[in-house]
């Protein structure tokens, strides 16, 4: 794949999910935090689960990225791992339940809007990160996973988890959504 067709890619991706959060900046607050059941997350704890998420992933990307001395390739080549990272976080028709790590699991923390301007603020980051992103090699920059620091994987890769992984949880919250109207 074209490295550049790749960040541009994201790079629109990412303004989608931009306007899409921006819209639930107008929902009231038992909106915000209604849940289907004890267990399932609410609007917001989908946010700040990302928001965890974000926290890993931009700084470590922005740390590797202005550290780098590789020159950008005209071609990404997605890892084994990298993309199988990628495309297990894709959104299914019906999305099937992962476990979240402890500490990336928001459930039933006293979350308020902020969390909505963090979100945003975030994607206003990896904007950032995604031009940045050219000046570099996307298959020679290592990021590591939240999983354990040993296990890294090509910043191209770690682009398209991350979005993909946002793009999960924006089809839950419309799935939230959802069933909050046949509740009423």
């Amino acid at each position: 794949m074209q490295a550049e067709k790749l960040i541009q890619a994201q790079l629109e991706q990412t303004r989608l999910i931009i306007n899409q959060v921006e819209k639930l900046k107008t929902l009231d607050m038992p909106t915000l935090n209604w849940k289907e059941n004890e267990t399932s997350w609410s609007i917001l704890e989908c946010l700040e689960h990302l928001n965890l998420y974000g926290e890993f992933y931009l700084s470590k990307m922005e740390e590797r990225i202005k550290k780098s001395t590789s020159q950008p390739e005209s071609e990404f080549k997605s890892g084994w791992l990298g993309n199988y990272f990628a495309e297990s976080m894709l959104p299914k028709e019906k999305l099937n339940k992962m476990k979240t790590f402890q500490d990336k699991n928001p459930l039933n923390a006293n979350l308020s809007r902020a969390v909505i301007d963090t979100f945003l603020e975030q994607q206003i980051k990896l904007l950032e990160i995604l031009n940045a992103s050219r000046n570099v090699s996307l298959n020679k920059v290592k990021i590591p996973t939240s999983i354990s620091r040993f296990i890294t994987i090509k910043l191209g890769d770690t682009l398209q988890f991350y979005i993909n992984h946002i793009l999960r949880h924006l089809k839950q919250i419309e799935s939230i959504q959802t069933a909050m109207k046949l509740a009423a």
